[in-house]
């Protein structure tokens, strides 16, 4: 057995139990007191993986990760599915493509800016959860992950404020940046079963919600 072979055991050695004694080693390893020496040498000294005890431990200073085994963290329990009544309202800008031809790309992130802000709002008056900013949309839910009685009425009377507070910020757009701004929106509302669907780290809420009965109100600022 070779000097790189003896010097690999005892690191794996102390890797696993932390301490030896040196007579130990000698005893495991068939060692001269020469050869226990540059032993010593080559793990305290050279390499600083341990340290000498009362002149007769050594004892293990280096790091262990990666070789001594672990226990892995619990794994948390994925949540229960679960049936709820899921009001999904969407709300984007009319003829965005052609807003965005007609300004200057700062402005232009300025305006759906003050859009997505004024709309976030008035959502948040009524609990409303935004899953999502899709360019000029915002996917909002109401009854997930805070369900009430009333998501579906709520939903209803975020649009109606949303219309109110975005004409509000049409007029001043107008009057500041020349540009006339439209938006729509829609709501359904359904039974949903809540959970995980797939693998991955990434989560948006409800998978996929797909109500099971729907009703639309569009509605246009103009």
């Amino acid at each position: 057995m070779t000097f790189d072979d003896i010097l690999a055991q005892v690191i794996t050695l102390l890797q696993r139990q932390g301490r030896v004694s040196y007579r130990a080693l000698k005893m495991r390893f068939n060692l001269d007191d020469e050869y226990l020496d540059v032993l010593k040498e080559e793990l305290i000294d050279a390499q600083r993986l341990a340290l000498d005890e009362d002149g007769r431990i050594l004892v293990w200073i280096g790091d262990t990760k990666g070789t001594v085994e672990t226990a892995s963290p619990p794994t948390p329990p994925t949540p229960d599915a679960e049936r709820r009544q899921l009001t999904v309202l969407f709300c984007d800008l009319v003829d965005s493509t052609g807003l965005a031809s007609q300004l200057d790309p700062e402005d232009l992130r300025a305006v759906i800016r003050a859009y997505q802000d004024t709309c976030a709002k008035v959502i948040a008056r009524f609990d409303g959860h935004i899953a999502q900013y899709l360019g000029d949309g915002l996917l909002v839910y109401f009854g997930y992950p805070l369900a009430h009685e009333d998501d579906a009425q709520r939903a209803v009377r975020a649009g109606l404020g949303m219309i109110e507070a975005l004409g509000q910020l049409k007029t001043r757009l107008e009057q500041e940046r020349g540009v006339h701004l439209a938006a729509r929106l829609g709501i359904h509302t359904g039974l949903v079963v809540v959970g995980e669907v797939g693998g991955g780290t990434r989560q948006e809420g409800p998978s996929g919600p797909a109500p099971t009965q729907s009703r639309q109100q569009p509605a246009n600022v103009q």
